[in-house]
């Protein structure tokens, strides 16, 4: 665990609380959750559900909503802010600014860089790296260990390849961009053609393109396209374990939920939410806004501001009728042998 020390009024300074009721002059070394924080911990109500633990924590300090009318404990401080969450959000990348090792810039003696590659200010190279020929890399870059960039690739300033990432040939990758490890950017795409009973491998020429502050958590893969360019918009945030599939184009500020399987040349307009374990076939739209539940099977496009669920995905309030007339099942299978025993007398 981190160490770290905060009074009361440093971490004001940081969140910023609507209010502060309680013991002011408390610090805290550490944060845990409501039922496990001691005297020592900092912890936080993000989720009304935990409601009940606030009269039992042992946290000095608390985060809290607006909509909490309780009062601290005796040498306990609420913060009242209006999104707890984000407060400790706030705190928490103060911490990693303060105590968390930052990377020096430097090369590796392990890594091996082409002459022809060119390197920005500030740019850190781990161990065990390779970088391709005619690569540019912007200023203050991170590769961590074990990455692999290939020939062409062009990474915007300010990024972070955590361990073992890959960048295939000819992707570009955009500023402030976040690749977590076993990230795969510019895999082939699966791509065949069957004559006479046997699968024709189809050449994938094309890249991936990473637009600014894009995130891609591990072991994500974002295959290459057959031509043009697999795209993903400027802000959107990709979960663990998605695989997205060649000609994809995903628009800005989008949320991909872990284990989503996205099929070849679908778009996805802005701001779209899908949830975790969902599939999209390919070749289809969906409109901006829209929010598609966990679990759900996407076969055809949808409107602007749809939100779907179920597989194959209808609208929301229809999929719930669906659910309660499939919960009752049951029943009536019971009735119809019945009345069917009945009318056989």
């Amino acid at each position: 665990m981190i160490s770290i020390k905060y009074s009361a009024e440093e971490i004001a300074s940081i969140v910023s609380p609507i209010k502060v009721v309680g013991a002011t002059d408390c610090a805290i070394s550490g944060i845990k959750s409501l039922p496990e924080a001691l005297s020592s911990d900092l912890s936080f109500l993000g989720n009304r559900k935990y409601r009940g633990q606030l009269g039992t924590t042992k946290a000095s300090i608390v985060l809290i909503g607006e909509d909490i009318n309780l009062q601290p404990q005796e040498n306990q401080v609420f913060m009242i802010c209006k999104n707890p969450s984000l407060a400790l959000g706030l705190l928490c990348g103060d911490i990693e600014q303060k105590y968390l090792p930052k990377k020096r810039a430097g090369v590796h003696a392990s890594a091996v860089i082409s002459s022809s590659a060119r390197f920005g200010r500030n740019v850190y190279v781990g161990p065990h790296v390779v970088v391709e020929n005619d690569v540019e890399i912007g200023d203050d870059v991170i590769l961590d260990a074990g990455c692999y960039i290939g020939q062409g690739v062009t990474i915007g300033n300010n990024s972070k390849l955590h361990v073992g990432v890959k960048v295939m040939s000819f992707c570009i990758i955009g500023k402030n961009v976040i690749l977590y490890s076993g990230v795969v950017i510019g895999s082939d795409g699966f791509g065949y053609e069957t004559e006479n009973g046997i699968h024709k491998k189809m050449p994938q020429i094309g890249n991936v393109i990473l637009e600014d502050d894009v995130e891609v958590g591990a072991n994500t893969t974002i295959d290459r396209a057959r031509f043009s360019s697999t795209r993903i918009g400027t802000g959107t945030k990709i979960d663990n374990l998605v695989q997205i599939a060649h000609n994809v184009v995903i628009g800005e500020g989008c949320l991909i939920v872990s284990q989503v399987g996205i099929s070849g040349s679908t778009t996805i307009g802005n701001y779209v939410i899908i949830g975790g374990q969902s599939g999209a076939a390919g070749h289809i739209h969906i409109g901006d806004g829209s929010m598609i539940a966990a679990q759900s099977g996407l076969v055809s496009s949808c409107k602007p501001g749809s939100f779907l669920r179920d597989s194959p995905a209808m609208p929301y309030s229809e999929a719930n009728k669906f659910l309660a007339c499939r919960k009752r099942l049951p029943k009536l299978l019971n009735r119809v042998r019945a009345i069917e025993d009945k009318l056989k007398m």
